[in-house]
């Protein structure tokens, strides 16, 4: 995870005191920590938890926009998306979050991987993130930085979950395997999620490339699946919040903000 502002200024105090003289190792541990930390005043990202698909319509979601293929027996999904640029107002908290994943579209489980782009205190905020929901969400220490390309994939290995993430810009990568009991693989998603009571944040467009999955005993693109489920995110009284695109005959789409 980073922060805008406190890393160089930082570095800069560390240099000018190293050639005084030598710090104590419990100073140099707690300057580190806070080199990754989020700027005076930021909320915790944990804060922002990821959640099934909370359905109006068939098409539309307070928390959810983007695509979902449902299905049986999902086993893959991997998509490509750039981070979107966090604009934010003064004083304003807000969040909205790119990811892929299996589950969540018609069940109370999500295994998933993605990123943020916040809004803290009117400070944009960044980091990434992986969740095997109704488990808590976990940080992954690599770097995000607006337009940074990711790409983000879960895989069911038979006896677990293996989750990826890797910042192509910067080529850091991370992996893990999780277990989960209670995940039913019914479904593939790539979806933008915004917080169903709160403030979306404005994140102008997102793109989602590169886009391939497993489920129903068929592998292919997101154009490949013809029960492909396009989601609106609305407000609780129906108005659009972020809208996807058709899907190109590459299964590339884009899902755009619309609304707070």
């Amino acid at each position: 995870m980073t922060s805008s502002g406190a890393g160089p200024s930082l570095v800069r105090i560390i240099r000018r005191g190293s050639r005084r003289k030598l710090f104590p190792a419990a100073i140099l541990v707690a300057l580190a920590a806070f080199l990754v930390a989020p700027a005076s005043g930021v909320a915790s990202p944990s804060a922002h938890l990821k959640d099934p698909k909370h359905k109006v319509g068939r098409g539309t979601s307070t928390n959810w926009s983007g695509y979902a293929v449902p299905g049986t027996g999902a086993t893959h999904v991997i998509g490509t998306w750039n981070q979107p640029t966090a604009t934010c107002s003064a004083g304003e908290n807000s969040w909205s979050s790119p990811w892929v994943g299996i589950d969540g579209n018609a069940s109370n489980t999500v295994e998933q991987i993605g990123t943020d782009t916040d809004c803290s205190r009117g400070v944009p905020f960044y980091y990434a993130w992986y969740e095997m929901y109704p488990k808590s969400l976990v940080t992954i220490s690599i770097p995000v930085r607006a337009g940074d390309s990711f790409t983000g994939e879960v895989t069911y290995t038979g006896s677990g979950y293996l989750l990826r993430l890797r910042n192509n810009t910067t080529g850091n990568t991370f992996q893990t395997t999780q277990v989960s009991k209670k995940a039913r693989r019914t479904s593939v998603e790539w979806v933008m999620e915004g917080p169903s009571s709160g403030l979306l944040t404005n994140f102008g467009v997102v793109g989602f490339s590169s886009t391939s999955a497993t489920i129903s005993g068929q592998t292919g693109s997101l154009a490949a699946f013809g029960g492909r489920l396009p989601i609106t995110m609305v407000t609780q009284s129906g108005a659009s919040r972020a809208v996807p695109s058709g899907v190109a005959g590459d299964g590339s789409f884009s899902v755009g903000w619309a609304h707070g």
